[in-house]
């Protein structure tokens, strides 16, 4: 009898489970499947003797298949090179939670964990956005536009970079776009760094003759990037993994205040603001809403355009000032003391 369409690591688990339950069988693979038959006691002994070490090679295959990405985490650990990526504080995450440890409650721990498991990050997306508005490139939104950019005449090293050749199972990727393609965007992000670091080299060297590029020039040219991650919409625009984080220099979240339009969601206030500038909108109360921007020419430009709006009153947002919980926790505060006051007065003993 033949099991058809059973191949690889499962035809070797149907093997060992036919092998257990059923002794008076042999179950042999074969490119059609698994081939099932009865055999005697002799027979047996022969072909356990001659599939010994087979089987013990197959075993080895299943357990390396059954670990998975853990395998390929653990060679990057052990291997303690440069991590690059783009925008990668979700992939850190993700590596410490599944191929660690569960993510620690202490943010200084997870900083100290991340560094001794990759001494040397290189966050793409940090590099590109500090030196992006120095060299005067179009705005971009995405790895694919950064790449796009970095290879255009408006990159002024194009025809002096790295040339960047793919093997022969990577070919398709120098033809056409496979984006969130895992090797495609590992593509993007290595080809990105070394353009980036040879423009960098290009711009310390401009006034004389470049040297012979290396990744140690690039290296060092990247120094002052090293082990910083951006992060979006948080206190701070960047991690730095070897030191202390860098102080906040986002804007300052606005308050809105709305009148005289009940029901308003979150949703329609962002397309009031969407053609003036782009918000992140929370809902604080049942008529405010919080606007958190990373421009400063946005919030300044909100606050402009609706000083002294009839409905939508726009004005910079303070903690003890604006929190409900700020706000409840007085009240409770006042009301306490309005009592513990009435208590003292009414409870005082009346003069003889």
């Amino acid at each position: 009898m033949t099991l058809p369409g059973i191949t690889g690591f499962q035809a070797f688990t149907v093997q060992l489970v036919l092998k257990q339950a059923l002794p008076g069988i042999q179950a042999v693979r074969t490119d059609h499947g698994v081939t099932v038959k009865k055999v005697g006691k002799q027979h047996r002994w022969y072909l356990a003797g001659a599939s010994c070490d087979g089987e013990g090679r197959w075993k080895e295959k299943l357990l390396l298949s059954a670990r998975g990405f853990s395998v390929f985490f653990q060679m990057l650990v052990k291997a303690q090179k440069p991590l690059v990526g783009h925008n990668m504080m979700m992939d850190l995450l993700h590596l410490h939670e599944k191929f660690f440890r569960p993510l620690p409650e202490s943010y200084h721990q997870f900083k100290r964990n991340i560094h001794r498991l990759f001494p040397v990050l290189i966050d793409t997306k940090n590099v590109t956005k500090d030196i992006w508005k120095e060299l005067n490139f179009p705005r971009v939104s995405n790895l694919s536009e950064v790449y796009e950019v970095l290879n255009s005449d408006l990159n002024p090293t194009k025809n002096s970079g790295p040339v960047i050749i793919h093997a022969s199972e990577c070919e398709k990727y120098a033809e056409t776009k496979y984006p969130h393609e895992a090797a495609y965007d590992a593509f993007l992000s290595g080809s990105v760094l070394l353009k980036v670091a040879h423009l960098l080299l290009w711009r310390v060297h401009s006034a004389g003759p470049a040297p012979e590029p290396s990744f140690a020039l690039c290296l060092e040219a990247l120094a002052p990037y090293l082990n910083q991650v951006n992060l979006i919409r948080a206190g701070v625009p960047k991690i730095n993994f070897s030191g202390p984080d860098y102080p906040s220099v986002r804007p300052p979240v606005l308050l809105l205040s709305v009148s005289r339009w009940p029901g308003v969601s979150e949703e329609q206030v962002y397309r009031e603001f969407q053609n003036l500038c782009k918000f992140d909108v929370r809902r604080l109360t049942r008529n405010q809403f919080l606007l958190l921007t990373n421009k400063f020419k946005d919030a300044r430009s909100v606050l402009k355009e609706h000083r002294g709006h009839p409905t939508l009153r726009v004005a910079l947002y303070r903690h003890w000032r604006h929190s409900p919980d700020v706000s409840c926790l007085l009240q409770v505060c006042g009301v306490m003391t309005t009592w513990a006051l009435l208590a003292f007065l009414l409870g005082r003993p009346s003069s003889p």
